[in-house]
């Protein structure tokens, strides 16, 4: 069946926000990646470790908030571009600068503040530029990338010396700048790319009452909760699979690369079960949040090593799918506000705040109260995750009217009439 002009450019755009996003997401996988020969080689300890991701994360959460507000001024093609390139000369630096440990702060730090250039502006241009329908899918794309970013950063690190790794990730950020610039470009002299095409909303109560309506509030708890686990708790992933299951670095950094590998498909069992579901969003929320703390718990119990691997990838998979609805179908949904870019910016940076603040803090909790009483942590976040995700409306209302539960906006006459585009 051949594709629509509309569903054409929808692929054509969200082949370049993915692979954009996979080297983003590398890049940002790579310290955890390559931490048990950072480690093992005397470069890092544990609790520096901590400080530096926490660093990474602090920078990551205000960039977001920043470059998110930014992005509804500027487009897309230089806040992206130039958010690669310099990530890429921070990466490449930072090999060079691990001795003064203020020095590799600082750069690491930056690396990720630039990094945070990229996903609010992403989200904008796809959101106004592609039908819902192909916004979602689209979205899917790239939030399939991020998931991926840990296995291919595992895989690497797998293969070269830890100083070699973050040139490669260095290398591909910077080609990666040159490729988007130039594909935007193209894409926006052939009209495939506009900016701009929705306003922020002018309603009494400005535009924090319209996010507000919009249930800003719930989906801000919700970013903060699954940025500890899906940012924080991968982060640590492989000195949990090291020191609590006694494997060696590099059997670590394959089980690592095999277990985000299998998370990185979470994004397409999701979305098929929302749909299933009837593309109710408070019940997908519901379901993935009760599933990942069950498995927590299973986690605690279990501790032979593959049982206990494979429950924690299912616990981190469902806590990953309640992010999955946070960023590919409500983020996108925020299109009519014409605030998709600052409102991605700031759930982003929640989501960051909460990674920033856990990882520092799971750095020292291993030493003083063992991995076992921290899996029951993560359990008890997921548990407040369930009370988050609650259906607070009557349940019978939104069985009726869909669009208030799934957050997506009403179809309109022109839409009915171009149905065809969204097959």
């Amino acid at each position: 069946m051949k594709l629509s002009k509309k569903a054409q450019n929808a692929i054509l755009i969200g082949t370049l926000c993915a692979i954009s996003y996979l080297a983003v997401y590398v890049a940002r996988n790579i310290l955890s990646a390559v931490s048990p020969q950072l480690t093992e080689n005397g470069v890092f300890d544990d609790a520096f470790l901590g400080k530096l991701s926490s660093a990474y994360f602090i920078f990551y959460a205000a960039g977001q908030l920043i470059n998110g507000a930014i992005g509804q001024k500027i487009n897309a093609r230089w806040m992206i571009s130039l958010g690669l390139l310099f990530a890429g000369v921070a990466n490449f630096v930072f090999p060079y600068i691990t001795a003064t440990k203020t020095a590799a702060l600082a750069v690491y730090g930056m690396s990720g503040f630039f990094l945070a250039m990229i996903y609010g502006p992403m989200t904008k241009v796809v959101a106004e530029n592609t039908e819902p329908i192909h916004a979602t899918r689209v979205s899917l794309g790239y939030t399939f990338a991020s998931f991926f970013g840990s296995p291919l950063a595992g895989v690497i690190a797998a293969l070269l010396a830890w100083g070699s790794v973050f040139t490669v990730s260095s290398v591909a950020l910077i080609v990666m700048a040159i490729i988007c610039f130039s594909s935007f470009i193209i894409l926006e002299r052939k009209g495939i790319v506009k900016y701009n095409q929705y306003k922020v909303s002018k309603a009494k109560g400005g535009s924090i009452k319209v996010l507000i309506e919009h249930r800003i509030i719930k989906f801000a708890l919700i970013a903060f909760l699954t940025g500890i686990i899906r940012t924080a708790v991968v982060f640590w992933l492989p000195i949990y699979i090291k020191d609590y299951l006694g494997y060696s670095s590099e059997i670590s950094a394959t089980i690592f690369s095999v277990a985000t590998f299998v998370m990185s498909f979470t994004t397409f069992i999701v979305i098929f079960i929302y749909e299933r579901l009837k593309y109710r969003m408070d019940l997908t929320l519901l379901l993935m949040f009760i599933s990942s703390t069950v498995f927590f718990i299973l986690v605690y119990v279990f501790s032979q090593p593959v049982l206990n691997i494979a429950f924690m990838v299912l616990a981190v998979m469902a806590s990953n799918g309640a992010a999955t609805m946070l960023w590919s179908v409500y983020c996108p949904s925020l299109r009519d506000t014409g605030m998709v870019s600052g409102a991605t910016g700031f759930l982003d940076c929640l989501s960051y705040i909460g990674a920033a603040i856990s990882s520092a803090i799971f750095g020292n909790a291993v030493s003083a109260i063992g991995w076992g009483n921290l899996i029951l942590v993560w359990a008890a976040l997921m548990l407040c995750g369930i009370v988050v995700a609650l259906p607070y409306r009557k349940w019978k209302e939104k069985r009726h009217v869909l669009s208030n539960d799934t957050v997506t906006p009403q179809r309109t006459e022109n839409q009915e009439e171009n149905s065809e585009d969204n097959n």
